[in-house]
């Protein structure tokens, strides 16, 4: 597959609420330093593709508020590779949009969609399974979604069930899609072999996207469809602004993966995690001596264990005998919360939202 036919879209629109107080509606996590390697998680995300197509190729969707965040952090991208909702309608419009304008870019394109917000470890394991993914997408009228294999029950994930033989090399055929299961179907789903995590990135020929949102979620292209001839041109922004709050808020999924007949999965295994909560975070990160994960200049511990802490540059933190709690200590907010119940965090956030506290989210 020739790079001048691969476009990316990289969803960032999200709030990341699960990550507060450091992800906050103004500035959510997709542009933090999350991993403490220097880069936000919207930067590591960029720089993967571009081992798989050129910088032009590379488009953000994300939401209007986010314009300026986004150009202060990819200055190498123009304008128009910045695709701004004007409200948050979840991934099928927002696909949709982007197919829309590679379309009009493109009729033949190739269209990757990823999220801007997963770790993935094995950079090059991941390149070679897209390349796999588009080379079987250019012959075949198909909807591809990456599935992971599972490590463990996981009831945070959605389930793929695909076909035990390959219709072609790693490419398998999906039977069914599962949302978030409860830990002894989760069990069950890892014990058989046959089912994946939905790691949220597909591949796709842009013609066959926008065939199965005519054919499954006409509402959407029909809505959409009306500016194919204002798309990267100066009148795109404002068709987007008048109608895109008209589309239905409905993720991908729901909206064509689960009702079309021609979905299929590559089996994948490349280090992924969807980052999803500071659980996850302190899952995949190196940990010192008494299973710590520290991101701090200054701290001074004493018999703390299985923490997760998070301070800004030039705060000492001194903390003794904490176990199990994740720490986040930001310039206005300090969270100081138990690792085993950190689902509770988002309702937190509406706690917050409910008191009229918005300066804090």
């Amino acid at each position: 597959m020739p790079e001048s036919k691969v476009y990316v879209a990289i969803m960032a629109g999200g709030v990341g609420s699960r990550f507060w107080p450091a992800s906050r509606n103004k500035h959510p996590k997709q542009f933090l330093d999350i991993l403490g390697l220097g880069k936000s998680l919207l930067q590591l995300t960029f720089e993967r593709f571009l081992k798989i197509c050129p910088a032009e190729h590379i488009f953000i969707v994300t939401n209007a508020a986010y314009h300026d965040l986004v150009q202060q952090q990819l200055p190498q991208i123009t304008d128009n590779q910045i695709l701004l909702e004007p409200s948050r309608n979840d991934t099928a419009p927002c696909i949709a949009y982007a197919a829309f304008k590679m379309q009009a870019l493109d009729a033949t394109a190739n269209l990757i969609v990823a999220p801007s917000d997963h770790i993935i470890l094995d950079t090059d394991a991941f390149i070679k399974t897209l390349r796999q993914g588009l080379d079987f997408c250019a012959t075949n009228d198909a909807l591809l979604t990456l599935g992971i294999r599972p490590t463990r029950p996981d009831t945070g994930y959605g389930y793929i069930h695909f076909e035990p033989t390959p219709v072609r090399e790693s490419v398998h055929r999906v039977k069914q899609f599962t949302e978030k299961p409860p830990l002894a179907q989760a069990r069950t789903f890892v014990e058989r072999g046959d089912y994946l995590w939905n790691a949220g990135i597909f591949v796709w020929r842009v013609q066959t996207v926008l065939q199965a949102l005519q054919r499954h979620a006409a509402d959407i292209y029909t809505i959409l469809e009306a500016g194919n001839d204002l798309y990267n041109t100066p009148a795109e922004q404002a068709f987007i602004d008048a109608k895109y709050p008209d589309t239905p808020s409905i993720s991908i999924d729901f909206a064509i993966m689960e009702k079309a007949d021609n979905v299929f999965t590559i089996p994948s295994d490349f280090g992924w995690s969807d980052l999803g909560t500071w659980a996850s975070l302190y899952a995949e990160s190196e940990k010192d001596a008494n299973g710590n994960v520290i991101q701090a200049e200054q701290v001074l511990v004493e018999e703390m264990n299985r923490c997760l802490v998070r301070a800004p540059k030039g705060k000492l933190l001194v903390i003794k005998g904490l176990e199990g709690f994740i720490v986040i200590d930001e310039p206005d907010v300090l969270l100081i919360h138990p690792m085993e119940r950190e689902q509770e965090i988002k309702q937190l956030t509406a706690q917050l939202m409910q008191r009229n506290e918005e300066n804090y989210l």
